[in-house]
């Protein structure tokens, strides 16, 4: 029992630049709802992209959102608490024991019942523990051949034979509903659903079985002469009505009847007796009050149909086959069949049609039904069996991955006390000789992007790809190490997932940042130096393409004159050359000379400060930029590009962002050979032009002072 007044005493660190609370007791966990939500670090957290087991993700969202909320994090706590004789378990390794589970009111009996129960199943005993993993197969303890409450019955259910070949019935017909064994059988909806279709089919057939001269004028063969009666009836329909515009119309009779225009098309090529050019024709010559043909005369596409419905329809009906077919002998016979077609056109539309007609009298003029009935009746009455083995999965779920949960969640105390990984970080990344940390997986590249560089972290983005898996995008935070000209897209790294699994990493996306003050330091000289390369790389391109232009135009010229004479040497055009060199190489010298003046004006000492004082005057911009920007480094806003509510200023200093962005380093007490076979020889112009500026100020200085 909790002393509701006597505040519980919390215990907090700082890390992250923040104070968090300290999850260590049962204790803790009893109070965590007391816990003002302003101090806990994160307000809500998505269900996906997290290392940590998805079912117990989806038992906490228990409005199925997708996100897990305080409320929601406060009421499983809460619950597991009541549900265990003691809290601590939750600290403890995997596994939740039967005599840990309290029995002390109704509820708790009765999850404890199905825990037992759940051990059975699974082939334990009571002194085993409960693990994850015995809830990973249903099929163990909702076996088939037991009742499990979720109202669906197989046919292993129950040794009758009538209701079990029912059930068969209806699995076969309708496909069965899934019981949570893994099977098919039914519930009572689909129980009701085949009775009433089975019935519908029954009283059609009765309806059909009436011996009647109307709907059944031929007997037994009424179905077939109705099958070729309807091949035709369209056809021998279109005649009429066509004869009968003829009679209203003298005029009609010629555009009713095929043009000549037709037969010309179909003379051109080879014809047979099924072309559908020839089908598409009247079924014979149409006139005022014609009678229909039934040897010649006929429309051969239609002929063999036609001497069908004679046998088959016309003779039994008739009599006898006349030469012709009148419009009244017609009607007559299309009234005499129409009983039969209005029985046909009110046959139910059903899969049991498959079934026996006797089958289907029996099934719902037994009393099987009615025992399949009870038997779903009973099996829903084990309900609540069903319900406290969710209880149970829900409490071994809690008991395994809850607290690690929290210190993700009302602390962060996985990712900054180091122990563990937190469950945002996905992986390892391995890039230019470096492993970094804190990856993160991306579902949302333009949302993340967006965010993202709020952080103030230097961000790699990669997409990953694996034979036999969906490529994925992660988002590495590189906190260390030298990182100029270092990322460009389509750089190629390693990642290795939480399971251990490499993947091939291709860099799609940087967003640079700072990484530190030192390299802050010397990027203005880094800047100016690439600057520089560049222009001499444009200026020697520049030129080596006039040189080619000069020499290509200089041929083209001389093959064009060969007989031109070769300019002189203009001696006053070279020697405004070397004046103009001499101009410049003096201007450099008197600058040298007053830079060298001033330097030895100085004490010894003072020079080196002096000099020291130069470069720190070029290169405190950038470092001031870097620590205004490494002072703001933080964790929220890459988790917020996920879907997170950070409640906090998590920070990335400078020491924790060494922490989490590995360098390469030789193993303690290896051996290493400066002897390079291939490396560049040395080279003393460096020295001489050294020595040579030194000379030039000198002189400089011993003559203008």
């Amino acid at each position: 029992m909790t002393n509701n007044t006597t505040p519980h005493k919390w215990r907090f660190f700082r890390s992250g630049g923040f104070d968090q609370v300290a999850l260590e007791t049962a204790a803790d966990l009893q109070h965590l709802s007391e816990l003002d939500p302003k101090l806990w670090t994160v307000l809500s957290c998505p269900t996906s992209g997290l290392e940590i087991d998805s079912r117990t993700l989806t038992l906490l969202d228990l409005d199925g959102d997708g996100q897990i909320r305080v409320p929601e994090i406060q009421a499983a706590v809460s619950w597991s608490c009541q549900r265990l004789t003691d809290a601590e378990l939750m600290f403890q390794a995997p596994g939740v024991p039967l005599d840990a589970i309290s029995d002390a009111d109704e509820i708790g009996a009765a999850i404890k019942l199905a825990a037992l129960r759940v051990l059975e199943y699974t082939g334990k005993t009571a002194d085993d523990s409960l693990q994850v993993d015995d809830f990973a197969d249903k099929s163990r303890l909702f076996s088939p051949d037991h009742c499990n409450g979720d109202g669906v019955v197989m046919a292993e259910l129950t040794a009758d034979e009538d209701v079990k070949q029912l059930i068969n019935d209806i699995v076969s017909m309708l496909g069965g509903v899934a019981d949570r064994s893994g099977g098919m059988g039914t519930d009572a909806q689909m129980l009701s659903s085949f009775v009433a279709q089975a019935q519908a089919i029954v009283d059609w057939h009765t309806a059909g079985a009436a011996e009647s001269d109307d709907l059944h004028p031929l007997g037994s063969d009424t179905a077939a002469a109705v099958a070729v009666f309807d091949s035709v009836q369209a056809k021998v329909d279109d005649f009429f009505v066509r004869c009968q515009l003829a009679a209203f119309d003298s005029r009609a009779a010629q555009a009713l009847n095929p043009e000549a225009t037709v037969y010309a098309v179909l003379a051109n090529r080879a014809i047979g007796q099924g072309d559908d050019d020839i089908a598409a024709l009247p079924l014979a010559e149409v006139g005022a009050g014609l009678a229909l043909p039934l040897g010649q005369g006929i429309n051969p596409a239609w002929a063999e149909k036609v001497q069908q419905l004679c046998q088959v329809v016309i003779k039994p009906l008739l009599g006898n086959i006349p030469e012709s077919l009148s419009f009244a002998d017609w009607s007559a016979i299309s009234a005499k069949l129409a009983a039969w077609r209005a029985w046909q056109a009110t046959r139910p539309n059903s899969a049991l049609h498959q079934l026996t007609p006797e089958r289907l009298t029996a099934i719902v003029s037994t009393d099987a039904t009615a025992r399949l009935e009870q038997l779903i009746a009973l099996d829903l009455a084990e309900k609540t069996f069903a319900d406290n083995v969710d209880a149970v999965e829900r409490l071994v779920h809690y008991q395994r991955n809850l607290v690690t949960l929290l210190r993700n969640y009302v602390s962060l105390s996985d990712f900054y006390q180091g122990e563990n990984k937190a469950i945002f970080q996905a992986g390892t990344l391995y890039l230019d000789q470096r492993s970094c940390e804190l990856v993160l997986y991306v579902a949302d590249m333009a949302r993340h992007a967006s965010m993202a560089p709020f952080s103030g972290c230097y961000l790699v983005y990669c997409t990953c790809t694996r034979q036999g898996e969906a490529a994925v995008n992660i988002v590495a935070a590189l906190t260390g190490g030298d990182v100029d000209e270092l990322m460009v897209p389509g750089r190629n790294g390693i990642f290795y997932d939480r399971n251990g699994r490499d993947w091939k990493a291709s860099v799609i996306k940087v967003v640079a940042q700072p990484v530190s003050i030192r390299q802050a330091f010397w990027s203005p000289y880094k800047r100016v130096a690439a600057f520089i390369e560049g222009q001499l790389q444009k200026f020697a391109a520049s030129r080596d393409k006039d040189i080619e232009t000069q020499t290509t135009s200089g041929v083209a010229d001389a093959a064009a004159a060969p007989a031109a004479t070769t300019s002189g040497f203009d001696i006053a055009k070279f020697a405004g050359i070397f004046a103009a060199i001499g101009l410049a190489l003096g201007a450099l010298g008197t600058m040298l000379a007053a830079v060298v003046a001033g330097l030895f004006s100085l004490q010894w000492w003072q020079v080196p400060l002096v000099l020291l004082g130069v470069m720190l005057l070029i290169s405190c911009p950038s470092m001031l930029m870097a620590f205004m920007t490494l002072r703001r480094r933080n964790l929220g806003p890459l988790l917020d590009a996920n879907g997170w509510a950070v409640n906090t200023r998590a920070k990335i200093n400078v020491p924790f962002g060494a922490a989490l962005t590995g360098l390469a380093k030789l193993p303690k007490g290896a051996k290493r050979s400066l002897k390079d076979p291939y490396a560049e020889k040395k080279q003393p112009w460096g020295l001489i032009l050294l020595v040579l500026l030194v000379i030039a100020a000198a002189v400089g200085y011993w003559l203008y002072w």
